[in-house]
């Protein structure tokens, strides 16, 4: 794969508006948002969740989704994927035949915004994954990719208030996708990998958001043995990733980072203490507001 053979394309009219206001001063200013706008999946003829979504790769999404929840299995066969935008539903129609009305009763809130959900019977599975002892993380590689991910155009750039995941290989950002929701752009990122065959062994999980439980077990259900963040940990995510054998590397700024799971597979191969602090210019904003004329 290529670098950012996915990425997120800001100038993509329906994925942002511009919304007029006015600001501390009380002067009249534009401002550019995200849209927000909500998706049914149903697995052949079931409902299963609706999602509030940004609305690019509703496939991906769908796919995902299903496969982080247990309900698509990893040598399922998905017949097809009919995605209407006006009714905002996509089915996911598969060879086997699927009821999953008792697992769907058994969902857990978890820490994800919007509709983040765990059902009851995840954490078995994720019990059983054995991620790559093998793999490895050099320091070289997460200075390298923060500038090349801060650097490419996003949706969070332009206009803020939503999250961005990157899986990468080595120090190569492969695909970048952006929503609303942190679990949103996971399933995304899991949808893609499952109607691709890419192999998770040899790569990196990069996310804007916290390291929670639930981005701990999703990574850990694809298969992916490291997960980078700039932001902070939960607790219960530090345990999870220990318990599972996860590198866990978070507060990713610049040459600076902790690790607190996985250290392992981590090899010092940069001089840190002599390069310069993250750039100003580099480091992720939030959408930019123009006074009206």
């Amino acid at each position: 794969m290529d670098e950012f053979t996915l990425r997120p394309d800001p100038l993509d009219q329906s994925l942002s508006v511009s919304v007029e206001g006015f600001d501390q001063n009380g002067n009249s200013v534009t401002t550019t948002v995200v849209v927000e706008r909500p998706l049914t999946l149903f697995l052949n003829t079931q409902e299963i969740v609706t999602m509030m979504t940004i609305g690019d790769y509703p496939d991906l999404l769908a796919v995902g989704y299903l496969l982080n929840q247990n309900m698509l299995k990893s040598d399922d066969e998905i017949t097809s994927i009919e995605h209407d935008e006006d009714l905002g539903a996509i089915v996911v129609r598969t060879k086997r035949k699927t009821n999953y009305e008792d697992k769907l009763k058994k969902k857990t809130q978890t820490s994800g915004c919007a509709q983040g959900t765990v059902f009851g019977d995840l954490m078995e599975e994720f019990e059983d994954v054995q991620l790559n002892e093998q793999a490895e993380i050099r320091t070289s590689w997460l200075y390298e990719l923060q500038n090349k991910i801060n650097r490419s155009p996003s949706l969070y750039l332009s206009a803020g208030a939503i999250h961005g995941c990157v899986l990468c290989k080595d120090d190569k950002p492969l695909l970048y996708v952006e929503d609303v929701g942190r679990h949103n752009a996971v399933d995304k990122i899991a949808g893609y990998m499952f109607l691709n065959k890419i192999e998770p062994h040899d790569k990196l999980f990069y996310t804007t958001g916290r390291l929670t439980s639930e981005m701990v077990i999703k990574t850990v259900k694809m298969g992916i043995p490291v997960l980078l963040s700039r932001s902070g940990f939960t607790a219960w995510g530090v345990d999870l990733a220990r318990q599972s054998g996860l590198t866990l590397i978070g507060r990713l700024r610049g040459a600076r980072f902790i690790v607190l799971a996985g250290k392992n597979r981590l090899i010092y191969d940069l001089e840190t203490d002599k390069l310069p602090s993250e750039p100003a210019k580099h480091q992720r904003k939030s959408s930019q507001i123009k006074e009206a004329s």
